[in-house]
């Protein structure tokens, strides 16, 4: 059992670690572009990729494992474009099943990620549940018996702690929504982890700091959330700055992506930067396949536009509609969303 949810965690990182990359600038027509933005067909497209209409799963060597993470990612892309609320509804009922809820958060005594508690809880607020009982666990006060005394919310593991800025900001976010607040030690210490140039790290406490494109795109909604707006205008010129020509995003060298430009545009608007927002929403609307392409590929978002690739384009489909509609994590919600899964409408 000890083997089986290590690798289970470690492969979970490596999903996260590999949505974070990669590569080549997409080349759209003209008149293609403006048939594209329409966020709705996208999250139309990605409920149909659900495996059995209720999750999605990361392949490795022949097995399926489940990923939740991705999985709630399509929580929230469904809610941003309104659409596929039945489909939301399926996928939460299956994180929160009580096997694949606990082998995502941990136990909650030997094991419990900060990261992950977060993340259902908003993703339990954003269709409108209540996450202080999911399944007959209180994942607000888990997530708060995770804040260490500098604020900072880390795992209990004994794989090692793997919070990092996703972490803290999802954690700001969902207990901002609490009666209680988001915790001011917490939003201070993710804000004293800004680098020198006003960007904010992946990690904390590393020889240089250097900043990441959607770690401070949540960093930034995070502490608009938690009432520190000097801090996220920080980040959010930070962003503005990196910006490519193109309006896209991209981290570590790369080249502008669906994943980077989604979350980063998300965070554009929210935070007002509404010229920066639409340069990358641009971009993101380049990427979406039209009419032109496949039928069964007509609606997602490439992630790099070197190329439809069914594998990449589930996670970056979901992160670039939240730029495609620019609507922050904090003001997400799933009321009045209308079921059913729409497609592109073409000739």
């Amino acid at each position: 059992m000890v083997v089986r949810r290590s690798r289970h965690r470690l492969l979970a990182l490596l999903c996260g670690v590999l949505a974070a990359l990669t590569l080549t600038t997409p080349a759209v027509a003209a008149p293609e572009r403006a048939a594209l933005t329409r966020p709705e067909a996208a999250g139309g497209w990605l409920a149909r990729q659900l495996v059995d209409g209720e999750r999605f799963e990361a392949v490795f060597d022949g097995v399926a494992y489940p990923d939740q993470g991705l999985t709630l990612d399509a929580v929230f892309a469904f809610a941003a474009t309104g659409v596929a609320d039945d489909h939301g509804g399926d996928a939460l009922a299956w994180v929160t099943r009580p096997d694949i809820r606990d082998g995502y958060l941990g136990d909650g005594v030997s094991e419990a990620y900060a990261g992950a508690t977060a993340k259902l809880a908003l993703a339990v607020q954003v269709r409108g549940g209540d996450p202080a009982d999911v399944g007959g666990v209180d994942l607000i006060a888990r997530l708060r018996s995770l804040q260490t005394p500098a604020g900072r919310f880390s795992d209990r593991s004994a794989y090692g702690d793997y919070s990092n800025a996703f972490s803290q900001s999802f954690a700001l976010l969902a207990l901002d929504r609490t009666a209680g607040g988001a915790p001011p030690a917490a939003a201070a210490w993710l804000a004293g982890t800004r680098c020198p140039d006003g960007g904010y790290p992946l990690l904390p406490a590393q020889p240089v700091c250097t900043s990441d494109v959607d770690a401070t795109a949540l960093a930034a909604q995070a502490l608009r959330a938690a009432d520190r707006p000097a801090d996220a205008a920080a980040g959010l010129r930070w962003l503005v700055s990196v910006q490519r020509a193109d309006g896209g995003f991209a981290n570590a060298g790369g080249t502008p992506n669906a994943n980077s430009t989604g979350l980063a545009a998300q965070a554009l608007r929210d935070g007002h930067r509404l010229p920066a927002w639409a340069r990358a929403r641009a971009f993101l609307a380049g990427l979406q396949v039209g009419c032109a392409g496949a039928p069964a590929d007509r609606g997602a978002v490439d992630f790099d536009g070197g190329g439809f690739d069914p594998a990449t384009a589930p996670r970056a489909t979901a992160q670039a509609v939240l730029g495609l509609t620019g609507i922050g994590y904090a003001r997400l919600s799933a009321a009045g969303a209308d079921p059913g899964a729409p497609a592109l409408a073409c000739p």
